[in-house]
């Protein structure tokens, strides 16, 4: 499969960005991957996204001196090697990895599309609250925007607490309270697992080429 692999900066940790073209993928790229065999049975389009996760990730990796592909884990999480944290997304053709050389450290990366306006006013309901709609309003940011900057920051969130909450969280489990030019600010509205509700999480988010990505690390 064809791509290109590039980085970026954001909140002062390298992110790992590849661009792919899905028609030049075959299944035969796969056997670069240790687990491809669990791969077998997913549709081409969840092929080609996966491998350009893990090409992004193993940039991410190299760049730590580290030659490892992370496996798959029993919820679908990539599995980073010991001593490592790390995240991936991937939106249309494109995906992102970062890591960083501390196992404990909440990492999370999230990267979608900017919704259309109509789109976001569909689904505005499924992803905030008044409280929440009012701080996107005083930001000043279109709405569609501002929708997408909660939503992917809230993927971002969950990815990040996962490996010690283990459960699935909706998009009621945490907050948008602040929303600047650089940064996106969640509190959680319930307990998860050792963190307490109420507990602030500042994101940084960055846009790119009609996409918005943004990124916890703690």
């Amino acid at each position: 499969m064809k791509s290109t692999h590039t980085t970026f900066l954001l909140a002062s940790h390298t992110v790992h960005h590849v661009t792919f073209d899905p028609t030049t993928f075959a299944d035969a790229d796969l056997l670069w991957l240790p687990h491809h065999t669990q791969l077998t049975d997913a549709g081409r389009k969840r092929k080609a996204d996966h491998l350009a996760g893990r090409i992004a990730a193993a940039h991410a990796l190299s760049a730590l001196n580290d030659r490892t592909i992370p496996a798959i884990g029993a919820s679908g999480e990539p599995i980073w090697p010991a001593n490592i944290s790390g995240s991936i997304t991937h939106s249309g053709t494109q995906a992102m990895a970062v890591a960083t050389r501390n196992q404990h450290a909440l990492i999370g990366i999230d990267c979608e599309a900017i919704l259309a306006e109509s789109e976001a006013h569909e689904i505005k309901d499924g992803v905030i609250d008044t409280e929440e709609e009012a701080v996107l309003s005083r930001s000043g940011y279109p709405f569609a925007l501002a929708l997408t900057l909660a939503f992917s920051a809230k993927e971002s969130l969950f990815k990040a607490l996962f490996p010690q909450v283990q459960e699935y969280m909706g998009f009621d489990c945490a907050r948008v309270t602040q929303l600047d030019n650089k940064t996106l600010v969640l509190a959680l509205t319930k307990d998860a697992g050792p963190f307490s509700k109420g507990k602030p999480f500042t994101l940084a988010w960055k846009m790119i080429n009609a996409h918005i990505c943004t990124l916890l690390v703690e």
